[in-house]
């Protein structure tokens, strides 16, 4: 099953997230994503790309329900491959431009920072790294990418608080650069990606690579250990007790 819609027109392709009514993420969201961003990245035709999301919701996150059975070795290689999927993306040569059309959680929070421009709604949705709040944490790439955006103290706020934030209130320190009502998403996506698309080619991927190649390679060299860790507080009694408890109605 396909958990990932694309649709090209005029020089730039949409990612669409379209599985169930969160758009929550497991492994073969990530495999489609990955798959589909390769894909584009090939066409000399596609100058730009959008990720969204179907409803109400960018994205809830991890499918925390999905993972609760997963075996250690399991879940770490899923950990593995979406940290990869974020540095991918945060790395990959042509514009993304995250229309956020809705609340975008924790992993979600995670696909929107990797891309070069978010443009959400305002009203209801919410993004947020909130791990802390069932007692997890996250891992070294989303946190150097979110240092990246809004800057040591700012990131310690986020991740210590677990708090959520408007569109309003994420535009005011840096987390989304635009925020639209939600009848004026689709028009300011398609301004921005526009101007994304005129820009040369050859020169904006080397200007993104020397800005965030340094973020990503000091990740790296961490990243196995902080997946590790990440692992090992995530399957602890009192972190699995709190897992218990969430569910995801679609």
């Amino acid at each position: 099953m396909s958990f990932v819609e694309v649709s090209v027109e005029l020089g730039c392709a949409e990612l669409r997230l379209s599985r169930g009514k969160v758009n929550a993420i497991n492994e073969e969201v990530v495999d489609q994503l990955h798959a589909e961003f390769e894909g584009l990245r090939g066409d000399e035709s596609v100058r730009a790309v959008t990720l969204t999301g179907t409803g109400a919701f960018f994205s809830f996150g991890f499918d925390i329900p999905w993972f609760y059975e997963f075996a250690r070795e399991d879940f770490t290689r899923y950990l593995t491959k979406f940290a990869e999927l974020i540095n991918y993306i945060f790395m990959y040569p042509k514009p993304v431009i995250a229309a956020v059309n809705g609340h975008a959680i924790a992993g979600g929070c995670m696909l929107a920072s990797a891309c070069d421009h978010r443009v959400m709604v305002t009203g209801k949705a919410k993004i947020s790294l909130n791990e802390i709040t069932f007692g997890a944490t996250v891992f070294q790439g989303a946190t150097e990418q979110m240092r990246y955006w809004v800057g040591s103290a700012m990131t310690q706020e986020m991740l210590f608080s677990g708090a959520m934030y408007s569109a309003e209130q994420a535009e005011q320190f840096g987390l989304i650069q635009q925020a639209v009502n939600p009848e004026e998403l689709k028009a300011t996506v398609s301004q921005t990606v526009d101007r994304f698309a005129r820009l040369e080619q050859p020169a904006f991927a080397s200007l993104k690579k020397l800005l965030r190649e340094p973020v990503v390679e000091g990740a790296a060299r961490k990243e196995a250990d902080a997946i590790e860790e990440f692992v090992n507080i995530w399957y602890s009694d009192g972190v699995r007790e709190n897992l218990r408890k969430i569910e995801i109605r679609d």
